[in-house]
């Protein structure tokens, strides 16, 4: 029998938990996503960002960041690179995607704009489970978790469904802590309340 730890158990969970949501729920829990995200003065402010594609079920920011492009902001994808690193890159607007490690959607490096982490003035962060605290499980490999404290000049947002919470994520002292966590519910900022 294969045993887990907790933070196996939490990533699984959490994984399974947004891929079982209805297809009307996900539409509907993607838009109030968005549409909060839009109002945080760290989006509006924000000149250069990192969001990702989804994945696995993870919350579609897709509407999000067609706004941002409208509004003249820079939107940087993740790539991921050796030893687990994380590049931020700018598609090319021709022929500028590839399907990347992971078969995740990714910009293609060698004919992306590449950003520095220091440039970034916002980080859009999946999860695959989180808590009111705004600790943070990811998929396990430490990319984020290399690459947020980098991000001098950058808020650092979760997105997840609320059906990804757990009460209290099992997390390392190598784990990042986000500054807010946004789902459908409302927005987390760190205590045992969230904003509706």
């Amino acid at each position: 029998m294969i045993s887990f730890s907790p933070k196996q158990a939490q990533r699984a969970a959490g994984i399974a938990a947004r891929r079982a949501l209805t297809p009307a729920a996900r539409a509907a829990a993607n838009a109030a996503i968005c549409a909060c995200a839009a109002q945080q003065e760290a989006f509006r402010c924000a000149r250069t960002l990192l969001a990702y594609t989804s994945f696995g079920g993870e919350a579609d920011l897709s509407v999000l960041l067609e706004q941002a492009v409208r509004l003249g902001k820079t939107v940087a994808y993740p790539v991921c690179g050796e030893n687990f690193s994380l590049i931020a890159a700018v598609p090319a607007p021709v022929d500028g995607w590839e399907t990347g490690r992971y078969g995740i959607r990714t910009p293609v490096p060698a004919r992306a704009r590449l950003l520095a982490p220091e440039e970034l003035d916002l980080v859009l962060v999946p999860c695959t489970a989180f808590d009111a605290q705004c600790r943070r499980v990811g998929m396990g490999k430490g990319y984020y978790d290399r690459f947020l404290p980098r991000c001098i000049h950058a808020a650092k947002i979760g997105i997840a469904f609320e059906a990804q919470r757990v009460e209290a994520a099992s997390v390392e002292p190598t784990d990042w802590r986000l500054d807010l966590v946004i789902t459908e519910g409302g927005i987390y900022h760190g205590t045992d309340e969230n904003e509706l």
